[in-house]
């Protein structure tokens, strides 16, 4: 933050519009040094507030079991990339459909 004529303006952080959620993962991911020192200001100034962003959409919600290492596995993988292990999920396994989409794709 700077001091401008007694009063203090922030420098916030811009953040983009993203095409798709692994997108969006990787740039929250390459900020987490930024975004962390946004919320250190912001809870050193009392400005942090209560309660979280849900999204809305249409986007179906599914269950599946999962093994307890592979679980275990990306929640460890997902936390030293600074994502929730969900997210984290959903993001190999789109990069996993899309790859074996484009190695069917040239099979044919």
């Amino acid at each position: 933050m700077r001091r401008r004529k007694g009063r203090v303006a922030a420098n916030r952080m811009k953040t983009p519009e993203f095409r798709n959620e692994a997108q969006e993962a990787k740039w929250w991911s390459s900020h987490q040094t930024q975004i962390a020192g946004e919320f250190e200001r912001a809870a050193a100034g009392g400005r942090l507030g209560q309660g979280s962003v849900a999204r809305k959409g249409t986007t179906p919600t599914t269950t599946i079991r999962l093994d307890q290492d592979d679980l275990s596995r990306a929640r460890s993988q997902a936390e030293s990339k600074g994502l929730r292990y969900q997210t984290y999920l959903k993001m190999l396994l789109r990069e996993a459909l899309l790859a074996e989409e484009q190695k069917m794709a040239t099979r044919h």
